[in-house]
């Protein structure tokens, strides 16, 4: 983490720098501890060519090889590092693509992509190195890239069971071999959940996911899947029900409405429109679901516990998507040309959806910034914090709408603002000390206690069980 001799660099000059420069000046912020295998940060390089990227499937050590060589050839616009290791001892790589990529710049927001999280859904892989290797290729050249990469700092993971598929097969379409991490766990039914208590046990890649965006505030994130074609967002759970109820929830088809429901919407058409096949809705296969304008509720397409995506949302305030994004898990190599086509333009419209809505800082009386504050907008009952530089982001549609903004030792605050479409609102709220002009003590809110899951039942009887052998039936087959 950045020094304290950082954290008090002069207000003004932060606040001046970010309200009249069109690109604010970075300051140093490892929000994680980096496996530098660039060199020289300083150097200007050709980005006319990069390292030889071929449309097929790469496994553990060419991937490795690949983000070095282009970690080596474009230091300016990439650092690479690895949050962790998987059971089996292989790391956990995150290629972070940005004009400042050692370097959180203040008042820019950070994003991710995250893809196969199941071993044997490959696509969303190579599609992620296919991006690394468009974004360093095309910043000199493209004005939207170069704008997208000068004021925003993107993180991807192109595998996080890289065990899984290890053991994957090419061609396979509907097995689930592969799918799940070297313990036999599905990572992505391993994250603490809201509604329902998880008791599987936590797995080296969920809590090497959990610790990374504990350390840095991602405002926006995608997780690629395979196995259908939709964009799927948030809640993928629901409330406790009656054990009858639960047995026949998948097939009643119900959602599970988040407080952000109209801008994970938004969210999901921006992927699905910008996509050559998925808005059309069409099924995969006979049998199987057809999805309007290829966007679901999670819950609505069947219900799971333990999801990264509610865990991205519920915890940290990140806004998280899952992107199916083939029909088969695991395709012939020579389709992914075909697959990179169809998705490129989504990839990259989605991530600059983290500059829509509401961003600025919260700071005190004296200037400093309010680092944790609480940000919450009147109606979403979810919570968003502020960074260590007091930043904050609220993705919102247009609109009117009331922020509440609330810290332990000032008076809480309500702010009115609009939300245009053009570009996002900028919000500087400034928190007053509530310590009392006869010295006395602070007022310190009342905290709120901590939203726990609802206690599982004492015995969960037959139906239970019916409804849990019916939920993993139908996860293992649609991804």
């Amino acid at each position: 983490m950045a020094g304290a001799a950082k954290a008090s660099i002069p207000r003004i000059f932060l606040l001046m720098t970010f309200l009249v420069a069109t690109r604010s000046q970075s300051l140093s912020n490892p929000s994680f501890n980096t496996e530098e295998v660039s060199t020289n940060l300083g150097e200007v390089e050709s980005r006319e060519n990069g390292p030889e990227l071929e449309f097929r499937y790469h496994d553990h050590d060419q991937m490795t090889r690949y983000l070095r060589a282009v970690s080596a050839k474009y230091p300016a616009l990439t650092a690479l590092y690895s949050i962790g290791k998987s059971v089996q001892g292989r790391d956990l790589w995150v290629m972070v693509v940005s004009a400042s990529p050692y370097e959180h710049m203040i008042g820019k927001p950070d994003v991710k992509y995250v893809a196969n999280i199941h071993g044997n859904e490959a696509v969303g892989r190579e599609l992620l190195l296919q991006l690394i290797q468009h974004l360093v290729t095309s910043y000199d050249t493209d004005p939207y890239i170069k704008w997208l990469l000068d004021n925003t700092r993107i993180h991807l993971m192109p595998s996080m069971n890289p065990d899984g598929f290890a053991i994957s097969k090419e061609g396979q379409c509907d097995t689930t071999y592969g799918r799940h991490n070297a313990r036999r766990y599905d990572l992505n039914r391993n994250f603490p959940d809201f509604f329902k208590a998880n008791t599987k046990q936590p797995q080296p890649e969920t809590e090497a996911v959990k610790e990374w965006i504990s350390k840095i505030q991602f405002v926006l994130s995608g997780s690629l899947h395979g196995g259908a074609l939709v964009a799927s967002y948030p809640y993928d759970n629901t409330p406790s029900a009656s054990p009858l109820n639960a047995v026949f929830q998948s097939y009643a088809h119900t959602p599970s409405i988040a407080p952000d429901d109209d801008v994970f919407r938004h969210l999901s058409l921006v992927y699905s429109n910008n996509h050559a096949k998925m808005s059309r809705g069409v099924s995969c296969k006979s049998g199987s679901p057809r999805f309007e304008q290829g966007i679901t509720n999670g819950a609505a397409w069947y219900p799971l516990t333990g999801g990264m995506q509610d865990y991205n949302y519920l915890w940290h305030g990140c806004m998280e998507v899952t992107l199916e994004i083939s029909c088969c898990k695991f395709p012939p190599a020579h389709e992914l040309a075909k697959y990179w086509q169809d998705n490129k333009q989504s990839l990259i419209k989605y991530l600059a959806e983290a500059h829509r809505g509401a961003h600025g800082f919260v700071m005190d009386e004296n200037g400093n910034p309010v680092e944790r504050a609480a940000v919450k907008v009147k109606g979403r009952d979810v919570a968003y914090h502020t960074t260590k530089y007091g930043e904050f982001w609220r993705i919102l549609l247009p609109g009117t709408y009331r922020i509440d903004v609330s810290a332990e030792g000032y008076l809480p605050q309500e702010v009115e603002f609009i939300v245009i479409e053009s570009h996002p609102t900028l919000l500087n709220i400034t928190l007053h000390s509530a310590k009392r002009i006869d010295g006395g003590p602070y007022y310190r809110p009342v905290a709120l206690p901590p939203r726990l899951p609802p206690s599982p039942p004492a015995s969960p009887g037959i139906f239970a069980s019916l409804s849990n052998s019916f939920n993993s039936f139908v996860s293992n087959i649609f991804g």
